[in-house]
């Protein structure tokens, strides 16, 4: 995708950011390969910390509805963001791997994570 925000709609990103935010706290711990991870995606998806907090306050079953409802080039494109950010830190835990499966799984992806 070449946009910077890559084509999600307010809706989408505010999933994502949900996600994502969801992954980073997985484990307990918020590393600094995590913050740098969050940064380089804010530019790229075209939000600011604000927007973090609004997608904490979205009902989570109406964020995986969001993620559920995308196109599948749209899931995978999560999928991929999601799989970063759970290395950003140099370490895949198994918090990380369990959430991210089950968000796969919500959206309807059931292959093995890549």
């Amino acid at each position: 995708m070449t946009s910077s925000t890559m084509g999600f709609s307010l809706a989408e990103k505010l999933a994502i950011v949900q996600a994502l935010d969801s992954v980073i706290l997985a484990d307990g711990n918020v590393h600094q390969g995590e913050i740098n991870a969050l940064s380089e995606l804010m530019h790229r998806l075209d939000f600011d910390s604000n927007f973090i907090v609004q997608a904490r306050n979205l009902p989570t079953n109406q964020g995986i509805l969001v993620l559920k409802n995308m196109t599948e080039e749209k899931k995978l494109t999560i999928t991929e963001i999601l799989n970063q950010m759970a290395i950003a830190d140099g370490f895949l835990h198994k918090k990380e791997t369990t959430l991210i499966l089950s968000i796969r799984d919500a959206m309807g992806i059931y292959n093995s994570m890549d």
